[in-house]
């Protein structure tokens, strides 16, 4: 049984298929395949089941994944610690972030963890929030940007990033743009302007709509803020934003949702444990000291 056989394995099952692992690997897909058959006839069961349209793990599969991944996590921890000893940082470092996050200087916090440690790999994912924070507690993410309504999850240690009042957001010429605040329920008959489903405000938007027995008419879905705030600029309805999203746009309007109030936490998230090696626990520093200055006060 090699390493290498169950690092296949385990991307495999983390990619859902051949052809996602192959890529992410940088090996040839009967190049992966064939090391995981390896491993399959070592260990004497079938680990994955290839029947249906993805590839799903058998009973023996199930078993073998937690050993896989501790096996891996025990070889990166031995590597740690001899680069701890030699002064160098090096290994890999995931991080995932919402679609909406984009703007809060994701790309100049990578370059700038990149630049300092060149020897570590850093790669971004994007996916909704509840699976960004699986991913953190799971461990195939060391951090990641989310969004949530209020206290933070089980198992998850976070940094508040922006803690604001969600707003409808309308042209000023709209019959809302007038008003200090807005009751939900005022809502339901708007063409209403959202993120998708999975994203943080979104949620937070659907949980509130359910308890007040409302089913939002929801026109445009778009994963930026900023297209949301165009969208309704344009007249094509309310746009459910951020305080600060309206605020900075001079052809909005944002009023204030009440009964309930909305309200949403954009955060970085890490394991409640703390980070698994010594590059994340670098990452982690780099990250919260960077995302500071984007931190914006609860209003």
């Amino acid at each position: 049984m090699e390493l290498r056989q169950l690092r296949y394995f385990v991307t495999v099952v983390d990619e859902s298929g051949f052809t996602r692992a192959a890529e992410k690997l940088h090996v040839a897909q009967p190049g992966v395949s064939a090391q995981i058959r390896q491993l399959e006839r070592e260990l004497g069961q079938p680990l994955l089941d290839r029947s249906g349209r993805s590839v799903r793990l058998t009973q023996a599969g199930s078993a073998v994944l937690p050993y896989a991944r501790a096996a891996l996590t025990a070889v990166e921890g031995a590597r740690c610690a001899v680069d701890e000893l030699t002064g160098l940082l090096r290994g890999s470092v995931a991080m995932g972030m919402l679609p909406s996050c984009a703007p809060l200087g994701v790309a100049d916090l990578l370059a700038g963890f990149h630049e300092r440690h060149p020897g570590v790999e850093v790669s971004l994912t994007e996916s909704d929030a509840g699976t960004l924070l699986d991913g953190v507690r799971e461990g195939r993410l060391d951090a990641a940007l989310v969004a949530f309504g209020g206290g933070a999850p089980e198992g998850i240690a976070t940094q508040t990033v922006l803690d604001e009042h969600l707003v409808a957001a309308v042209r000023c010429g709209d019959p809302l743009a007038g008003r200090d605040t807005v009751p939900l329920r005022a809502l339901a008959e708007r063409h209403l302007i959202s993120l998708p489903p999975g994203g943080g405000m979104r949620a937070i938007l659907d949980h509130a709509c359910t308890a007040e027995g409302i089913t939002p008419r929801i026109a445009f879905e778009a994963g930026d803020p900023g297209v949301l705030a165009d969208l309704a600029s344009r007249g094509l309805g309310v746009a459910i934003v951020p305080e600060s999203t309206a605020r900075d746009r001079a052809d909005l309007c944002g009023v204030p949702i009440v009964r309930p109030r909305l309200r949403g936490t954009v955060a970085l998230a890490w394991r409640a444990a703390g980070p698994s090696g010594p590059a994340a626990r670098a990452f982690l520093d780099h990250a919260r000291s960077s995302l500071a200055a984007f931190a914006v006060a609860p209003s």
